[in-house]
């Protein structure tokens, strides 16, 4: 035997591991011979080498290697590819019984092509900002085409058998007759009715019983033109937008109103200051500094106000006046203050309160305003003293302040013994005007003998509830913790948190201060973007007003972005009353319910704002009603912005073509996603 470290040894052991890769490759072959075969067999794309079936022009071969079962044919691509309904049968190797056997499953159709995507944002598909966005269709032909057939009431099926909207007829225009309606005012068959007009009652609210209010269109008179713009319309107003010559007939000597070509012109004079009302404004700051008109003195009340030429000239030294004046023989004064710029509304001291909460006013201004303050134990001015802040002012110019007749003087007795029983302290007196200060704080009323007219009113007796409420003989009471008082001075006092706040029966889940904080920022936010996105500074508002006003966060913003505009805020009675936090902030505005119409005068009001309303009131009103109302509110020309939810819409845009305006729906700060719109409108100048 031979050794295994010799060389014969080692030539053995090489031959031995070369037969062993030779074997081992020969099996793996064979392995996958097989494996190529079985695929082949068992699959409808069979492997060309192992193909059986042979070309039927080609001889018989038991060759192994055929050719492709398609040479020689030809196809139509283009009915392969759209007959999807009815395939071609496929080829086999297993022939046509196997087939027939186990036909293939049908190919299925193709799936839908996406549908396009809309963008109704200012964010593409893929999350990004981009400016190419759709803010919503516009079918003018739709609008026309409604607008013609839109004609039936009632309510309708929107063909899906739960939800039904309402259609709005198309409203008519009201005769000419009815130009200056207003319809509490002018209810000449409820005024007929009363028992007594002793006192004034037919001045006040008589409206019309439900079914027979406005269902018309309040006409302008012919020849209306755009207001003229402020500040020139503080001296002149076209005479074709309040075409009553009357006052100027009336009034003419003592410098309030005259006429000149087309147009009325104010020289800012007024019954007791016929030299203007700037001179008379100089005299009472002078009579009595701490007035400080634009400081301490921010909110004035004008009663019997004429065409408000004193409320015109404060405007100027930061004070902002509520003009008032009955509907009586001069029923135009308040059209004319509106017609100029000037904030004013209808109202009148009779027998029930007049709607602003108490400690309203810092200053309260009468200039012969024809009222008897005595009568019926000093009622009208216990009126006069709920609305007058704690430390306020009441302005009195009027005959018995400065004629020596046995008349007036004793005119002049009975309202110095009326004041002193109220505790108010005459500080000055020169020539035709007196000047007294309310009292602070209630020590003085309790310090008063017993017995002494009039009496404190009781304890649960609300002084800001104001809704159809009469006048009472009694002095209001101050509140204890000093609200109302402690204001701060103008303009530090828009911005900062009354103490009224905590006066006011809301359901807060955080602080009030917070609360006012943060709607005041809420529309400081949108006001600004209304300012730059929607123009509203060539808008050239002027008269403004807001039907639900909260703390007055709206009005705020507008003079925070300088818009030369005042704004009117109203607080509807079906929410809380939040109207002392307006006052305190140094704005004015009124109680009312919009179930009922408005007391102003046809075409006041450049815009309308109505945030959150109609989804609240909706529940109580008929919407339709409300803004009817606000047409006839609204200035041709002027615009209407409503912003509420979604759900109701439809039913404000429909009644918003239904009056005649250009209406607009868009997307909020929130995106297109948002349960809020803005519906923006538009009244037309013209109407046919």
């Amino acid at each position: 035997m031979k050794g295994i470290g010799s060389g014969g040894g080692a030539s053995d052991l090489c031959k031995s591991a070369t037969l062993v890769k030779i074997t081992g490759f020969l099996l793996i072959s064979v392995v996958f011979f097989y494996l190529g075969k079985h695929f082949s067999d068992g699959s409808s794309q069979q492997l060309v080498f192992f193909s059986t079936q042979q070309n039927s022009e080609s001889p018989p071969s038991s060759a192994t290697v055929a050719l492709s079962p398609n040479l020689n044919k030809t196809f139509d691509i283009s009915s392969l590819v759209n007959d999807t309904a009815s395939p071609p049968p496929q080829q086999d190797i297993r022939g046509e019984t196997e087939e027939a056997l186990n036909p293939p499953p049908p190919t299925p159709p193709p799936p839908p092509p996406p549908p396009a995507l809309q963008r109704m944002g200012v964010v593409d598909e893929n999350g990004r900002m981009t400016d190419d966005f759709e803010v919503g269709e516009f079918d003018p032909e739709l609008v026309e085409n409604w607008s013609k057939s839109n004609e039936s009431e009632g309510l309708e099926s929107d063909g899906k058998g739960d939800n039904a909207r309402v259609r709005v007829k198309k409203f008519r225009l009201c005769p000419e007759s009815m130009r200056e309606y207003i319809p509490c005012l002018d209810n000449e068959e409820a005024i007929k009715n009363l028992n007594s007009t002793e006192k004034g009652e037919k001045f006040e609210r008589h409206c019309p019983e439900i079914g027979k209010g406005l269902n018309c269109l309040i006409p302008a008179p012919k020849g209306y033109k755009t207001p003229i713009p402020w500040p020139r319309s503080r001296d002149e107003v076209w005479f074709s937008n309040v075409p009553h010559a009357r006052l100027a007939e009336d009034k003419g000597g003592q410098n309030w109103i005259t006429i000149d070509k087309d147009k009325f012109k104010f020289p800012g004079g007024g019954t007791q200051f016929i030299h203007g009302a700037d001179k008379y404004l100089d005299q009472i700051e002078q009579m009595l500094p701490e007035i400080a008109f634009g400081r301490h003195t921010r909110v004035a009340l004008d009663i019997g106000c004429g065409v408000a030429s004193f409320g015109a000239y404060l405007l100027s030294r930061n004070v902002i006046t509520l003009s008032v004046a009955p509907k009586d023989v001069h029923e135009n004064q308040i059209q004319f203050a509106l017609e100029r710029g000037v904030p004013a509304m209808v109202a009148a001291f009779a027998t029930k309160r007049l709607l602003y909460p108490s400690q309203a006013f810092d200053l309260i201004h009468c200039s012969r305003c024809r009222i008897n303050w005595t009568r019926d134990d000093g009622i009208l001015l216990l009126e006069v003293n709920r609305m007058l802040r704690a430390g306020g002012y009441f302005a009195w110019a009027a005959q018995p302040v400065y004629k020596h007749e046995a008349a007036l003087e004793e005119q002049w007795e009975e309202m110095v013994n009326l004041t002193s029983r109220l505790c108010w302290t005459l500080v000055k007196k020169e020539g035709y005007i007196a000047i007294w200060q309310k009292p602070s704080n209630n020590s003085c009323y309790f310090s008063r003998e017993e017995g002494t007219q009039p009496p404190l009113c009781e304890p649960d007796d609300d002084p800001d509830n104001v809704w159809y409420v009469d006048m009472k003989a009694c002095i209001a009471r101050l509140p204890e913790e000093g609200y109302g008082s402690n204001v701060t001075a103008w303009p530090e006092r828009l911005q900062n948190p009354p103490d009224r706040l905590q006066s006011i029966q809301i359901d807060a889940y955080i602080s009030r201060k917070e609360l006012f904080r943060a709607e005041s920022r809420y529309w400081k936010e949108i006001i600004e973007g209304y300012v730059r996105a929607l123009h509203w500074s060539k808008f050239k508002l002027r008269n403004v007003l807001d039907m639900k006003a909260g703390f007055g966060g709206f009005a705020a913003a507008l003079i925070e972005n300088s818009l030369d505009c005042w704004v009117l805020n109203v607080v509807p009675v079906s929410g809380p009353n939040t109207l002392p936090v307006i006052y305190d902030r140094g704005l004015i505005g009124v109680a009312h319910d919009w179930c009922e119409p408005f007391d102003t005068y046809p075409r006041t009001y450049d815009l309308i704002h109505a945030a959150g309303l109609f989804s609240v009131e909706r529940k109580r009103c008929n919407i339709s009603t409300i803004m009817l109302e606000m047409d006839r509110m609204l200035r041709p020309g002027g615009h209407v912005y409503i912003r509420d939810t979604l759900a109701i819409m439809d039913e404000l845009q429909e009644t918003g073509t239904a009056l005649g305006w250009h209406v607009s729906l868009r997307d909020t700060s929130e995106g297109p996603h948002a349960s809020y719109r803005i519906l923006t409108c538009d009244k037309r100048l013209l109407r046919a």
